[in-house]
C-alpha cells in the first residue's frame, strides 16, 4: 500500500493492541489493513468535506464489524480497550488528513462493537 502522507506512513496502527497478547496478531493485521485501505481511499478520493469523509470511515467501520467474528473465533473480542484504540485510530486518520473538526463518534457511528 502506497501511503503518501508521511505522518500516516510512519504511524504504528493498533500499537497498543499488538502489545497485548489477548489480541491475536493475525487478526490485528487484518484490522491494520482496514485502516490502511481507509487511508488509501482518502488519498485517492480526496473527500471534500466531512460528509464525504464519514462515508469512507463508515465503510471501514463496517469492515471492523465483520472482523469482530474473527476476533471471537480467535478467542478474543473487540471490547473496551480495543474499541477505544480502534476509535483513536480513526480519529488520528481524520486529523492526519486535515479533518480536525471531525466528530470522533461520527467517524465510527456504524459500529457494532
Amino acid at each position: 500500500m502506497n501511503i503518501g502522507n508521511p505522518q500516516v506512513a510512519a504511524h504504528p496502527f493498533l500499537e497498543a493492541l499488538y502489545a497485548d497478547d489477548y489480541y491475536p496478531d493475525h487478526v490485528l493485521d487484518r484490522g491494520r489493513q482496514i485502516l490502511l485501505r481507509l487511508c488509501e481511499r482518502i488519498e485517492t478520493e480526496r473527500p471534500a468535506d466531512l460528509t464525504a469523509l464519514y462515508a469512507l470511515t463508515h465503510a471501514a467501520t463496517e469492515e471492523f464489524n465483520d472482523l469482530e467474528a474473527v476476533f471471537d473465533e480467535a478467542g478474543s473480542e473487540i471490547e473496551t480497550v480495543a474499541r477505544e484504540e480502534i476509535g483513536e485510530q480513526f480519529w488520528f486518520i481524520a486529523h492526519a488528513y486535515g479533518f480536525t473538526d471531525a466528530d470522533a463518534e461520527e467517524l465510527i457511528s456504524g459500529r457494532n462493537w
